[in-house]
């Protein structure tokens, strides 16, 4: 599990072998035998393990490169003109495992700097956490723009730090958030481009041969599937979005 995904095992691994959560426990079931009642306990350290567990939809969304992907993904589809093909599941499939491909050294990192080492005690869990935390931010400060770390810096009325390394992980959060919805929409609009001209091109030939009663969409989607075929475009876009994410630690302009 440590060499295969440190990352999955990550979050759960820290609360396991944290001390502090291993000891309290708070009463979960009463049965009531012959013996007499017997009270089984509800370890802090499951109930800490579970909450965490929710929080990763959250995390996912909010400090990778998932969002971008997945917007695209449905711009591409309603491109397309096939509002439901692929389904929702083969694009968040999808999104998730071009995600992990693209995120695999940035976990591993994490790993190697925060998680291995607090397993190993060889680094307290505060200092583990604030190590491991700092490859995830220098993905994000890569993709972030500076204007939208300035409007969260000046919303919260905290000065300009020294150095982006310096940021505060919740405006850090959120502006990258911010710069990664405009990114997405940038890249589904150059999508967007051809499939609108083919769509075009065949509502003013229907018109001018008088077959106003045929839908424009469902002549034009063979031709915009067989030019999405023709330019590999499956291979093209993911290639494309994988190649979109910065691996150096500044802030974008």
């Amino acid at each position: 599990m440590r060499r295969g995904c440190p990352w999955v095992a990550a979050l759960p691994l820290v609360l396991l072998a944290t001390p502090a959560l291993a000891a309290p426990a708070l009463p979960a079931v009463t049965v009531q035998g012959a013996d007499g009642a017997q009270t089984y306990s509800l370890s802090l350290q499951i109930v800490a393990l579970m909450t965490a567990l929710t929080l990763l939809p959250s995390l996912l969304l909010a400090m990778t490169a998932f969002t971008r992907i997945i917007i695209v993904l449905a711009v591409l589809r309603q491109a397309l003109g096939m509002p439901q093909t692929p389904p929702n599941q083969v694009l968040l499939g999808l999104a998730l495992f071009l995600t992990l491909f693209i995120m695999a050294p940035v976990f591993q990192e994490v790993y190697t700097r925060g998680l291995e080492p607090y397993l190993n005690d060889r680094m307290g869990l505060e200092q583990a956490v604030e190590t491991g935390v700092e490859p995830l931010k220098g993905f994000m400060l890569a993709q972030t723009r500076e204007q939208d770390i300035q409007l969260f810096l000046e919303m919260r009325g905290d000065p300009a730090p020294q150095t982006p390394a310096a940021v505060p992980l919740p405006v850090l959060v959120a502006a990258f958030m911010t710069s990664e919805l405009k990114t997405a929409f940038q890249i589904g609009f150059v999508i967007f481009i051809p499939f609108l001209i083919i769509d075009l091109v065949v509502a003013s030939v229907l018109m001018a041969m008088g077959m106003m009663m045929l839908s424009p969409m469902l002549v034009s989607l063979p031709f915009k599937l067989l030019l999405f075929v023709l330019v590999d475009g499956w291979v093209l876009l993911l290639g494309t979005l994988a190649s979109s994410f910065s691996t150096a630690g500044g802030v974008t302009g």
